[in-house]
């Protein structure tokens, strides 16, 4: 079955508008401040995804075509922040945390939008909806990137609290 271009803006937003859910909800429920901001700031990230996209789909629907996306803006306050959040939450939590097992779980979240992101960007013959999608991607990246590198370091404290090395 070939899913339209159509099919594919909407299981985008709804994947960006499950995440943002997801993200919430952990936020809520997380011991560790730098956990919840770091989980609070992903869900606004969803959010600005979910207003990407819509817009593209209104204007999709209007009118079969892709408008030139603009490329996120970075904000490099934002950049530092996350950095300095990201090593607070490997010191606030340990591997067997709620808030670590959330991390893994987002971890799946933002690979399966950047799997969906970069396989539509291949496909696409539209060079606004490959950009597009070439920005989605990229962004998802950069989520996925930070929560592997908690997940990691996680993983590490808990082989060496536990003597799991075999030497």
């Amino acid at each position: 079955m070939t899913r339209t271009a159509k099919d594919i803006l909407k299981e985008a937003i709804l994947l960006e508008t499950r995440g943002k859910a997801f993200y919430k909800t952990v936020a809520e429920k997380c011991d560790s401040p730098s956990a919840k901001k770091i989980f609070e700031m992903m869900a606004e990230e969803e959010d600005e995804h979910i207003k990407f996209l819509s817009k593209q789909f209104i204007n999709y629907t209007k009118t079969h075509s892709f408008i030139k996306p603009d490329a996120p803006k970075e904000d490099p306050e934002e950049t530092v922040i996350l950095k300095v959040l990201t090593d607070k939450v490997k010191k606030e939590i340990n591997a067997a945390s709620f808030e670590s097992a959330a991390i893994s779980s987002a971890i799946d979240f933002e690979m399966n939008a950047v799997n969906l992101y970069k396989s539509r960007a291949k496909e696409a013959t539209d060079p606004n909806e490959k950009e597009l999608y070439t920005i989605l991607a990229a962004w998802e990246g950069e989520h996925s990137r930070m929560l592997v590198d908690i997940n990691n370091s996680l993983k590490e404290d808990i082989w060496n609290d536990n003597n799991f090395w075999p030497f």
